[in-house]
């Protein structure tokens, strides 16, 4: 029996997917989903998706993000920036940004405001959260990951010293198609990017998916252990794949 995996990342508006038969990897699909909903109810039928989007909004935020915020930071040292801390729940629903940006200082200590990319990507996270907390059934097979906690832990827990983006892109994205590889995507999977969606995108999308496939293999690392809950139940926790050991492929140079 197929047990199909999947891996979610937010693009342009809707979300690159990318969906694989853990047990027949040459199996696969990618796509551009105009919603969440849309892959979880595919006909693949995922028992477990990775998504890079915050799941679990706490009413007031301590120490300068949700505790999975912090973890995920911490883990990453000095590639932290890539990890936006989320404000409280109030703020994330705010009508527009300077709202919202009141509402986070009000519910925070010490208070401080979402950036602009922050507030830019709640969009994406009110669809999840309005799913998850409409549909409990989803919350077993829908789990919080983060692209760049996946590779780090994908390169030995190291740095990859190489950006997404950028004049270095080529050699970034390169250097993340041979960590996908080393953890045991297809090549053809890896080339398989779908119209209209970028290439960073692309590879977000396959990074949220291997950590589903370790999740799905309990050999997933939670951020914080234990995850933490918000008011609705929500798990508050990023998950990371399991360490690649005796991983040579990290550059010195700071991302």
């Amino acid at each position: 029996m197929a047990r199909w995996i999947a891996g979610l990342d937010g693009c342009r508006g809707a979300w690159a997917g990318a969906l694989m038969d853990c047990d027949d990897p040459e199996r696969f699909r990618c796509g551009l989903f105009d919603s969440v909903a849309a892959l979880l109810d595919g006909p693949e039928v995922p028992c477990i998706a990775g998504i890079d989007v915050p799941i679990g909004l706490p009413e007031r935020i301590l120490g300068g993000g949700r505790g999975a915020d912090r973890a995920a930071r911490a883990r990453l040292g000095p590639a932290r920036a890539s990890v936006f801390p989320m404000p409280p729940r109030v703020a994330v629903y705010a009508p527009d940004y300077e709202t919202a940006k009141a509402l986070s200082r009000a519910g925070s200590e010490p208070p401080f405001a979402p950036s602009i990319q922050g507030w830019n990507i709640f969009r994406y996270v009110r669809e999840v959260d309005t799913l998850l907390r409409d549909r409990p059934d989803l919350r077993e097979r829908l789990h919080e990951v983060h692209p760049e906690v996946a590779f780090h832990a994908l390169n030995g827990l190291r740095p990859l010293g190489l950006p997404k983006k950028g004049p270095r892109r080529h050699e970034g994205l390169a250097l993340r198609r041979r960590l996908l590889a080393e953890a045991g995507l297809p090549e053809v999977l890896i080339a398989a990017r779908s119209p209209g969606v970028p290439a960073d995108d692309h590879l977000d999308a396959l990074a949220s998916l291997v950590t589903a496939r370790d999740i799905l293999l309990s050999r997933a690392q939670p951020l914080p252990d234990p995850p933490e809950r918000d008011a609705f139940g929500l798990p508050v926790v990023i998950w990371a794949p399991a360490p690649v050991t005796g991983a040579s492929v990290a550059l010195d140079r700071p991302a």
